[in-house]
């Protein structure tokens, strides 16, 4: 008897951080995965390595044979690409990756949608990491590397099922955000700002994207969320579901008692307004300690005590890239940290600071994401920089490709930023960057490098140098 021929997806844009955690979730439930993009990174392309899947470099109609049963199409992708051309000519079926997450990974699950303008890869991987250590066995897909687990992804046996919502258009064929497709059972939404210019014109519209996923919560469903923020308390008051709000000054769960340490932050957790439990966590800040309160409400209301909620946050384990130690080179700590938006740089820095409040803290920026590239972030930019000692920002990442009046000016930046303090400059080059990190910090020195890309290798280079430094003083 002939075995039975295993479905065959094929993934346009499979290096993506979402398309390949899609990747691993469809090669672990048993199909024929391939894929397509142009030239594979780390952390996706040791991913992509590791399950043996068959990826193509560069997109070309070739790499449709033998025709697949389903092309995957990533939001990256758009008219005029030579393979979603070809899809399109044969008349291949083609779905986008919401679509196909939705359709085999969350039916028939408790879908717990983590969304927000920050934090929501954090929140993720707390909440899976919680649920896991309770020995409730949750599927996950999450857009970065959890600590805790060895991929992104796992397809989990138990009911609950964590993914990150992203308010980020679908595909070409569907311009609204990928959490629509999530059939969400609980929400937990922190912070909304402004962000994501390329698709968004104003906060209103990104409200508007909100309010659709809120109101896609069933009414015995559960909507958690940072009422601290007065954007969130306003989108919360059009809910249908039950609704559970955190935060320092507001909400049914508080913290209280927050105490930055040398291993993290330690705090209390108040259920309306009754002790509830104590944590210490081993990451840093009170943006950690909004996204773990967010966790707790969550946990809570899937039936977890407070026994098993503190174990899994006090067990967690950060996430790459989001603060990530890179080591301590002759004395120089090397922090790794994924910036995107002038609040999550801010946040950051106050973590980094009341850590190591003795520490000279450099800080090193890449404005690559879309956002950060236009000047629409010009003045709060300049805001951010506070807690740092020395900054530079270095070259704005695609700039020849902005007309010079919508691109962020690095100059004008490092003059508002020198005005509140810090002694910042503007160094385009990422060798000029090194050579000047490592010619000038010094033993106890914390360097934080804030990029949303991989740029140029910039900590591999500067802990190779720091090594060789370390080597020449022995």
């Amino acid at each position: 008897m002939t075995a039975a021929k295993r479905e065959h997806l094929h993934l346009l844009g499979i290096g993506g951080t979402g398309m390949t955690a899609l990747a691993g979730l469809l090669h672990k439930d048993g199909c024929r995965v391939t894929g397509s993009d142009t030239a594979l990174y780390p952390p996706t392309s040791v991913m992509l390595e590791r399950l043996g899947l068959e990826v193509f470099t560069g997109y070309h109609p070739a790499n449709l044979e033998p025709a697949p049963d389903l092309v995957v199409v990533g939001n990256a992708l758009s008219r005029g690409n030579p393979e979603l051309e070809e899809v399109l000519d044969r008349q291949l079926p083609y779905m986008s990756m919401p679509q196909v997450i939705a359709q085999r990974f969350l039916a028939g699950r408790h879908s717990m949608v983590v969304s927000g303008t920050h934090g929501k890869t954090t929140t993720s991987s707390m909440l899976a990491s919680t649920l896991h250590r309770a020995g409730r066995d949750p599927g996950f897909l999450i857009g970065g590397a959890p600590f805790d687990f060895d991929s992104p992804f796992r397809l989990g046996l138990g009911e609950e099922f964590v993914i990150e919502g992203d308010e980020y258009d679908t595909a070409f064929f569907d311009k609204g955000p990928k959490f629509m497709h999530y059939r969400p059972d609980t929400v937990l939404l922190g912070t909304v700002e402004f962000d994501h210019i390329d698709i968004f014109d104003d906060l209103e519209q990104v409200k508007t994207a909100f309010r659709r996923l809120i109101n896609l919560i069933p009414r015995r469903g559960l909507l958690v969320c940072h009422e601290d923020s007065e954007v969130v308390r306003e989108l919360a008051e059009g809910a249908f579901c039950r609704v559970q709000g955190y935060g320092i000054e507001h909400g049914t769960w508080r913290a209280t008692e927050i105490e930055e340490t040398d291993s993290g932050v330690r705090y209390r957790v108040l259920r309306d307004g009754d002790p509830f439990l104590e944590l210490q966590l081993s990451v840093s800040g009170v943006h950690n300690v909004l996204n773990s309160l967010a966790v707790v409400a969550a946990s809570s209301d899937r039936g977890l005590g407070p026994d098993a909620i503190r174990s899994g946050l006090e067990g967690f384990g950060g996430v790459r890239r989001r603060l990530e130690n890179r080591g301590e080179l002759d004395g120089v700590l090397i922090l790794d940290d994924f910036a995107h938006h002038p609040t999550a740089i801010s946040n950051t820095l106050q973590a980094v600071r009341r850590r190591y409040p003795q520490r000279r803290l450099w800080v090193v920026l890449e404005p690559r994401s879309w956002s950060m590239r236009r000047n629409v972030f010009q003045e709060r930019l300049g805001q951010s920089f506070d807690d740092a000692d020395r900054v530079i920002i270095a070259g704005v990442f695609g700039a020849d490709a902005l007309a010079e009046d919508e691109r962020l000016d690095p100059h004008r930046l490092v003059a508002e930023v020198s005005a509140r303090g810090p002694q910042a400059q503007n160094i385009p080059g990422v060798d000029e960057i090194t050579n000047l990190l490592a010619d000038e910090t010094e033993p106890g020195d914390v360097v934080v490098v804030m990029s949303n890309g991989g740029f140029e290798g910039l900590i591999d280079r500067l802990i190779s140098r720091l090594q060789a430094r370390q080597a020449r003083a022995c």
